[in-house]
């Protein structure tokens, strides 16, 4: 099964996009948690707008399904101006963003997805755009070729992305405002589930609220597809109204415990636990056993266990936590986790830190 299909992955499905855009909130009001981001961007809303001016660009970077297009969207609609949106890999060559910047008109918003992805050749040509707001085209090819600088509207871009790092440093420094988006505590993922439900037009008590909103990894997006899940189960198998024990019973058959984990995630675990006596192991190891991708386990499945306190990695491998033995009804050895096991290949590399 491709790791972005699995119910609880943070990153958006094929039916997520329409559903998403019916839930989105439109106001930074309605928009619940990440209150220092909101704070910073209605203040520097309120202050664009008395100047009759353009915001300043901005990038938001965070784990995927946290709100960065939400939050994008809700930024045009309250400086009362079109956004255009896009994603770094849809971006492939310079003209085409050429294309995109030469349509945009005073004070708009360019959203730009994944803007990591974007190519060096497009960047280069986005840089004069965000400082400058001009355009340099060159025009014909060889000895006659000629540069040519259009002006550009004043416009906002607002970038978009899960990997901080890899954005280019003449990149990051173009931004005027840099915003970090962090995982939702239940309680706020619980106003949203309620929020989303109202949408939807389900009567949804707050324990069931309550327990969607804890089992979803901190994600809004893994909430509200939790949340259509057991509406599906409470229509076929319940009364159709959604129940605690109706939406007990769904997660139960979903597979997803009360940390929100799923069985890929407890088959990680468990081959770690019961096939190498809780590590050390090295990544390709744990891959092999359980027919995975190296990549896969350490980029989809790794951070959350890490988060959890369920996994260490250390120079020689990956080792479970007594946390992590606890979790899945077994006693912890009593060694130290962290030493060497005697099955342990000092030879193996233990995979990326």
């Amino acid at each position: 099964m491709d790791p972005d299909d699995r119910l609880v992955a943070p990153t958006a499905g094929v039916d997520d996009a329409e559903v998403e855009r019916s839930l989105r909130p439109r106001l930074l009001a309605d928009f619940p948690g990440q209150d220092k981001v909101k704070e910073n961007l209605s203040i520097a809303i309120a202050a664009a707008r008395q100047r009759g001016d353009a915001l300043d660009h901005i990038l938001l970077y965070g784990p995927p399904g946290l709100g960065k297009t939400t939050l994008a969207n809700i930024v045009a609609h309250e400086m009362d101006v079109a956004i255009r949106t896009t994603s770094g890999p849809a971006i492939e060559r310079p003209g085409d963003l050429a294309a995109i910047l030469t349509n945009l008109k005073q004070h708009d918003i360019l959203f730009i997805d994944e803007i990591h992805r974007l190519s060096r050749a497009v960047e280069e040509i986005l840089y004069p755009a965000m400082e400058d707001y001009a355009l340099d085209l060159v025009i014909g090819k060889g000895p006659g070729a000629r540069s040519v600088r259009l002006a550009m509207p004043k416009f906002t871009l607002v970038g978009a992305t899960t990997r901080y790092a890899m954005v280019s440093a003449p990149m990051r420094d173009r931004f005027g405002s840099v915003y970090r988006l962090d995982f939702y505590d239940p309680p706020t993922l619980a106003v949203i589930v309620r929020r989303s439900a109202s949408i939807l037009g389900l009567a949804l008590p707050d324990d069931a609220a309550f327990e969607i909103a804890r089992r979803s990894r901190g994600t809004p997006r893994i909430a509200n597809r939790i949340l259509r899940r057991v509406r599906d189960y409470s229509e076929v198998r319940g009364t159709g109204v959604i129940t605690l024990e109706d939406t007990r019973a769904a997660l139960k058959l979903l597979e997803i415990d009360d940390l929100g984990l799923d069985e890929t995630d407890r088959s990680v675990l468990r081959a770690i636990i019961e096939k190498f006596g809780g590590g050390p192991v090295g990544l390709e190891t744990i891959a092999a056993s359980i027919s995975e991708e190296a990549d896969t386990i350490m980029d989809v499945y790794e951070p959350f266990l890490l988060q959890c306190g369920f996994l260490q990695r250390t120079p020689r491998g990956r080792v479970a936590t007594a946390s992590a033995y606890r979790h899945l009804g077994l006693i912890p050895p009593t060694r130290d986790l962290a030493q060497p096991a005697l099955w342990d290949s000092p030879a193996e590399p233990a995979g990326p830190e």
